[in-house]
């Protein structure tokens, strides 16, 4: 395989070149993206058989952060396409069939998985007003009709919305019955399914998205009222999107936590090189002869690599025990302290670097907005705290409490 963390590392440079104009304009990164698609890194996790670089989650991983450390909501764009192409890519034949997989379901697979690797770019739509993230509180339906299943609702954000060339969409049964156990989930909760669902399906992209940071993933809301053929439906199975939430979470979790490490990485790094530069500049004293702004560049170069080493560990468990539970806890451990990390230590080395690097147009400015995303994004740090701490009391983390993370 051709080192993907190289090529990350060499888009790293044009994307953080064009970070400052797509964050302005909070502007879908177009030129990324190409990038990516020039690169193959858009076929990072699919089988070489089909294409693809045949990466798994831990070269994710590495390509996430090098990508973050150029543009972070370029590496959430990627992040994305990687969710989808991923949980396809490694969910194993075994459990597929176990979890009602058809024959129909794997050759479908595996034209979307060869499309990515030739340049299509994918997202997820889950989020919806007033339910965030949470599977279980989603309002937009699906029911079967004659030719497939028909789509109805509204999404609140969709990372690359109006862009993509197909959304991994999340909606709850039309009658609202409830999931069967025999797809593992509690009875009493909605039947959640997953569907692939065409670009041409979305309407009513509303173009409104105008954040604090992360602007550049363009995350506006659409509306969808379509059918889609049966084919769309992932697995083929109805209900399974719970269940995979919480057996294999790590494109959920995980995956967001490996561009947040990277934007740790990059503030930490902007905030070295603010320092040395004024250093340079003649000032009477250099703000690095200070002990305590010293210190405070320590105590950051400290918590990125705890972040980052707890990050390594769980790409190494998922790829190779993924759905166990202890690689589960470590997939929420590295989500929640890539979100802290990302914000404590954006905020850290901007009151240590001073004013200055508040100045809007300045790295660091953007970097703090954009890392403040971190510990927000699902599952929020308190979600994943309440989950590691549920299984630190012997607890089961997806029955054993009434909080939910999906």
């Amino acid at each position: 395989m051709t080192d993907p963390v190289q090529i990350a590392e060499q888009l790293a440079g044009p994307f953080a070149e064009r970070a400052a104009s797509h964050d302005a304009d909070a502007a879908f990164p177009a030129a990324d993206v190409g990038d990516l698609r020039a690169s193959g890194l858009l076929g990072l996790l699919v089988p070489e058989a089909l294409g693809g670089m045949g990466g798994g989650f831990a070269d994710y991983t590495r390509v996430a952060q090098a990508l973050a450390r150029g543009a972070g909501a370029s590496a959430l764009v990627f992040n994305m396409h990687a969710s989808v192409t991923g949980a396809l890519a490694t969910i194993g034949e075994e459990l597929a069939r176990e979890l009602g997989a058809t024959d129909a379901f794997f050759a479908h697979r595996d034209r979307v998985l060869a499309a990515a690797a030739d340049g299509a770019l994918y997202g997820v739509a889950i989020t919806e007003r007033g339910a965030g993230s949470r599977l279980s509180a989603l309002r937009t339906t699906y029911e079967a009709v004659d030719g497939g299943y028909r789509l109805r609702g509204r999404k609140s954000t969709c990372s690359g919305a109006g862009h993509l060339d197909a959304y991994l969409l999340a909606a709850r049964a039309h009658d609202g019955a409830p999931s069967s156990p025999a797809v593992g989930q509690a009875g009493e909760e909605p039947l959640v399914s997953h569907f692939l669902v065409p670009g041409d399906a979305v309407t009513d992209v509303d173009d409104t998205w105008d954040p604090l940071g992360m602007r550049a993933t363009a995350s506006n809301g659409f509306s969808i009222d379509a059918v889609v053929p049966d084919e769309a439906l992932l697995g083929g199975v109805e209900g399974l999107a719970v269940l995979l939430a919480y057996v294999l979470p790590q494109w959920l979790v995980a995956s967001y936590a490996a561009v947040y490490v990277g934007v740790a990485q990059a503030a930490l790094a902007e905030a070295v090189a603010y320092v040395e530069r004024r250093g340079a500049a003649g000032a009477h004293a250099s703000i690095g002869d200070v002990g305590w702004v010293r210190a405070r560049l320590g105590r950051a170069d400290a918590q990125v690599e705890a972040a980052r080493l707890v990050l390594e560990e769980a790409g190494r468990l998922v790829d190779i025990a993924p759905g166990d539970p202890a690689t589960n806890r470590q997939v929420y451990r590295s989500k929640l302290l890539a979100g802290d990390a990302a914000q404590e230590v954006a905020a850290s080395a901007t009151e240590a670097c001073g004013l200055g690097a508040l100045r809007r147009g300045e790295p660091l400015e953007r970097l703090l907005r954009d890392a403040r995303s971190g510990a927000v994004m699902p599952p929020s740090s308190d979600l994943c705290a309440d989950v590691l701490g549920t299984a630190a009391l012997g607890r089961d983390p997806v029955h054993g409490t009434d909080t939910r993370p999906w």
